[in-house]
Order: C-alpha cells, then sequence, then structure tokens
C-alpha cells in the first residue's frame, strides 16, 4: 500500500469514526495517516500478532484539540515544538527509560531539550525527522528561479504555489524567506517582517495543501508548479513519473523537523504493549521500512546507518551546507500567535 492510497483511505474513514484502523484494542496510536504500516514497528506485530489500534489526524493542532477535548488514546506522535501544550495541559507523563534500551541511540540532539527531559522523566520520544524545502516541476520551473525562496512571490508563480495547511512550517518558510533562521528568538520587528512577506506569497497560493497525498495530487495533476513541501512527497511523485526537483540548497535554507511519542495520561490501553510499540518503532531494522514508507530517517544511529548510503537519506535528509531553521520547540504563546495570524493571512486578511 502506498502512502498516497493509505493517506487517502485512512482520512476518508477517520472523518465517520476516530479510530479508522481497528486491530489490537489493548493499545490506540493517535497518529498521522500513514504511519500505520506495518513495516515501521513490525517488532511489535511479531510479539503480539496483530498492529495497534490507530486513530488518525491531520496536523498538530487538530490533534491537541481532540485530546484535550477527551478523546482517549494510549500515545500519540506530534512533532517537536508540541510537545510543550501537551506538557503545559497535564495531557502527558513521563516515559520509563529504563524500559526503551534505544533511547540510549538516539542522536543526542534530538533530545537536546528540558521540554523533552528533566527531572521529572523523560516526556518525549523522539523517533523520525525530515526536512521541508521547495518541490518543483523540472520542466517548467528554471533551476535558477528556485535557487531563492522569493519563488514563493514571484509574480511569474501566481496562482501556480501550494504551502502547508500548517502555521509552523509556513511561518518557518516565512522567517527563512525573511533573514530568521532561529525562531526561538523572534523580535515584533522580525515577526511583523515574516507576515507581511507571508501575505505576499498568499497571492501565489493557488490551494494549502493538508497532507503529502493532497500535495502531490496538486502538483501531479499540473494545477501547481511550485511548493513548500516535505521531502516525503518526493517518493509519491516519482511513482506518477512526475518531474519532481527538490532544492534544499535555496540561499536563504531550508527546514527540519522531528516528531516522536508521548505517553498520554489515562491511556485505556495496555502500557506494557505502549513500550513494546516505541521499542519496535526504535529497533534498527524498522529505519527501512520507515524511509520506504514515509521518507523520513530514523532518529535511532544505528538505525539510520543501516540506510545511510540511500539517495533519499542523502538528498533529502543530508547536511545542505547551507543555512537551516530547525523546527524545534519555541514559545507556546509566540506559536499560538503565529498560528492566529497565519488563519487571518490564509482568510485574505
Amino acid at each position: 500500500m502506498t502512502l498516497i492510497r493509505s493517506t487517502a483511505i485512512a482520512l476518508a474513514l477517520s472523518a465517520i469514526t476516530p479510530a479508522a484502523f481497528a486491530a489490537d484494542k489493548e493499545l490506540t496510536v493517535f497518529d498521522w495517516a500513514g504511519f500505520e504500516e506495518p513495516s515501521i514497528f513490525q517488532g511489535y506485530i511479531d510479539k503480539h500478532g496483530d498492529s495497534p489500534t490507530f486513530a488518525f489526524y491531520g496536523d498538530d493542532d487538530e490533534a491537541y484539540q481532540k485530546l484535550a477535548s477527551g478523546f482517549k488514546a494510549d500515545i500519540a506522535h506530534p512533532c517537536s515544538q508540541m510537545v510543550s501544550k501537551y506538557r503545559d495541559a497535564g495531557l502527558i507523563e513521563p516515559w520509563d527509560a529504563a524500559r526503551i534500551p534505544a533511547v540510549a541511540d538516539i542522536d543526542p540532539k534530538f533530545l537536546n531539550s528540558p521540554v523533552f527531559k528533566d527531572d521529572q522523566g523523560l516526556w518525549y520520544i523522539p523517533t523520525d525527522f525530515g526536512s521541508t524545502a521547495i518541490a518543483y516541476n523540472t520542466e517548467k520551473v528554471p533551476a535558477e528561479d528556485v535557487s531563492t525562496l522569493q519563488v514563493f512571490v514571484n509574480p511569474a508563480y501566481q496562482g501556480r504555489t501550494t504551502l502547508p495547511d500548517s502555521a509552523d512550517d509556513v511561518w518557518a518558510l516565512a522567517y527563512l524567506a525573511t533573514g530568521v533562521t532561529d525562531w526561538t528568538k523572534v523580535t515584533d520587528e522580525q515577526f511583523q517582517k515574516a507576515a507581511d512577506w507571508l501575505r505576499e506569497a498568499h497571492k501565489n497560493v493557488n490551494a494549502y495543501w493538508a497532507d503529502p497525498a493532497d500535495e502531490a495530487q496538486l502538483m501531479a495533476s499540473g494545477a501547481v508548479d511550485v511548493a513548500w513541501s516535505w521531502n516525503d512527497v518526493l517518493a509519491l511523485l516519482a511513482k506518477e513519473n512526475y518531474p519532481v526537483g527538490y532544492q534544499r540548497a535555496a540561499k536563504e535554507g531550508s527546514s527540519t523537523f522531528f516528531c516522536g511519542f508521548i505517553n498520554l495520561k489515562d491511556g485505556p490501553g495496555n502500557e506494557d504493549k505502549a513500550y513494546d510499540f516505541i521499542n519496535a518503532w526504535l529497533d534498527p531494522s524498522s529505519a527501512k521500512g520507515l524511509l520506504d514508507t514515509i521518507g523520513y530517517g530514523s532518529t535511532n544511529t544505528k538505525g539510520l546507518a543501516t540506510v545511510a548510503d540511500d539517495p533519499r537519506v542523502k538528498n533529502g535528509l543530508g547536511d545542505t551546507g547551507g543555512p537551516i531553521l530547525a523546527q524545534t520547540p519555541n514559545d507556546p504563546a509566540q506559536r499560538e500567535k503565529q498560528l492566529a495570524e497565519f488563519e487571518k493571512i490564509k482568510a485574505g486578511f
């Protein structure tokens, strides 16, 4: 099953019921559609005979709102900038690191924050990482046009661009385009400059994509030629024989993100199985399944080493040598400010 197909099915089912893929009833995983592919957590299936029950969401803020409103699951898979919000709301509890041996093999840069790990415990298990950069049609878009992020405000591309319907990703783009590479230290002046730039970029947007399948369809149909894109879309478009390029070395830079699992308080399932699932995810053998299915890299250094020579790792996840805005935890108040402003911009204000 390709990610396009699984994502489309999952989203359709999730509109009907939160638990779109019911399997092992003793563990409910609240996750992005597409991550239910068994090759990512095969060890869990080998031990228990079935996949967990999966419930799906389309973006981080939607997931938080559902959980804050009382939806019950055992674990969830937010990206790093959301963890402080879950902690502040009292929705999560620490993991027992002693029960997750591969924590010792997680690249330390992914745990380098007191939001994730402090004297109270280990609040977050980073598992996967990706990049956000310019995806484009190599037959219609000259390479020089995507050598800069200003392609998104270039009048020549009016109606030919797409941006993610994600406040985190679009603000990473806007900050980079206006000279900011660290969003943990944004001044009011820098915020306003980025907001003004994003309003200009909005004029060129044909549509905001909600998930990689949505973005891939927009590009494959010819509706758009330039996208601010996660790297996972490259595999989807390649399967469609789409002439896709991925520019991570624009002069202003590109962005990176990582995601992982939180342990939800009062989960209805089996806590032992939650640990079995995390251990399966972090097993080095899962790194290839993650790369094949989603296109992301494993935070486990031993796992990543097993696929290090793969072109998808080198081209989509490796060092660019240029500026990088890492989507690490930023001030929750600043993030809410960005979210509110993005809603205004999408509405044309």
